[in-house]
């Protein structure tokens, strides 16, 4: 019985000790942003909330059958051949006055705005997952760049915690070559606790401005959650962004179900030069928190998107569809709408503004 006790306890001291110091489990907020985070107006009952009630109900039953479909498979879950990418160029990136975005798959996003080099949501690990060779695992090893042929970037803009969205090796790498961070209310615990200078952190709630090298950068809401360990969840903010030049607007969607926050965020900030919508990862159990991509294009039309780019996909599979189905069934809606949208490979530059974009059908090589 002795045994028994000694084990169990043992289990427990080593489980509590990963919760507590496995860095990326991310940290807490300092005292300074807990204050910020009590004042909210989106905080309530301990929580972060979504501007209107999303019930995520998935109980016992559905995990199960989740976890019989992800072992059964899905036909075509995963690109039988490395996705191809356009190789970063940095010199020409770095040299070109148009303002321009480089999509990386998934949501992560390299941005020359006014000359202000952006990079949204960093995730360059090859497993979207606390530790490496579990969870999701990136299509193809060769992404166009590397962190270190990055130039120097001006600041990183992160939607929330999740870890597709927010990765600890990326972050660490980035360190030294990151002058900024912007992000959610809350989710500056996890970068300090990672090394970052809390001086060079800041964090906002929905609809606050922040003026950066000549932008203009609002925090906007989404329909999503946050958390990233196992008893943190609601404890950070969940955003989109719009990001404001002297010649381009740009509405990056985060990660979000269809909600009346697409229609105010348009007629506050809108129209919009290029929108960055989530397109991908949904499920039927999902839908209160992320996008089908007919939804994603009417969003895209409510927030008053000239061109959109379709993301949170090409990557990972993280839900039970193809890994083309995303683009597919976007491309059809933005054919039946009259929507114009860019379809680059990975690496591929999107000028702003330009009369031409990338819009070959590269996932059917």
């Amino acid at each position: 019985m002795w045994k028994f006790i000694i084990i169990v306890a043992v289990i427990a001291l080593l489980v509590y000790l990963v919760i507590a110091y496995y860095p990326p489990l991310g940290g807490k907020s300092s005292a300074e942003s807990q204050k910020r985070i009590q004042r909210s107006p989106n905080f309530a009952d301990g929580k972060f909330r979504n501007q209107i009630d999303t019930p995520m109900k998935y109980g016992f039953k559905d995990t199960v059958e989740a976890l019989y479909k992800t072992v059964k498979g899905t036909p075509n879950s995963r690109p039988k051949k490395s996705n191809p990418s356009v190789p970063f160029d940095a010199k020409a990136f770095s040299a070109s006055s148009d303002d321009q975005v480089i999509w990386f798959g998934h949501s992560t996003l390299l941005l020359k705005v006014s000359g202000v080099k952006l990079l949204i949501d960093p995730v360059f690990s090859n497993y979207a997952a606390p530790v490496r060779y579990f969870g999701p695992k990136r299509y193809s090893y060769e992404l166009p760049a590397t962190i270190e042929e990055l130039p120097v970037i001006d600041a990183v803009l992160i939607s929330h915690d999740h870890y597709d969205h927010l990765d600890y090796r990326s972050i660490r790498k980035l360190k030294e070559k990151v002058k900024q961070f912007i992000v959610p209310l809350g989710v500056s615990g996890h970068l300090t606790k990672w090394g970052i200078d809390p001086e060079r952190i800041v964090e906002l709630d929905w609809w606050d401005e922040q003026s950066f090298q000549g932008l203009t950068l609002v925090s906007t809401p989404a329909r999503h959650f946050s958390g990233r360990n196992v008893n943190d969840s609601g404890s950070t903010l969940w955003s989109s962004w719009v990001i404001m030049g002297d010649r381009s607007k740009i509405y990056f969607s985060g990660d979000s179900g269809y909600a009346p926050h697409f229609k105010e965020i348009g007629s506050k900030y809108g129209p919009f030069d290029l929108t960055l919508m989530e397109t991908g990862q949904y499920d039927e159990k999902w839908a209160n928190i992320h996008m089908t991509p007919e939804e994603s294009l009417q969003a895209n039309q409510e927030v008053q998107g000239k061109l959109m780019v379709p993301i949170h996909w090409g990557a990972f599979t993280l839900a039970l569809h193809s890994w083309t189905d995303p683009i597919e069934r976007a491309k059809r809606a933005a054919d039946q709408l009259g929507t114009a949208l860019a379809t680059p490979k990975l690496g591929e530059p999107v000028i702003i503004g330009a009369e031409e974009f990338p819009s070959s059908t590269w996932w059917e090589e």
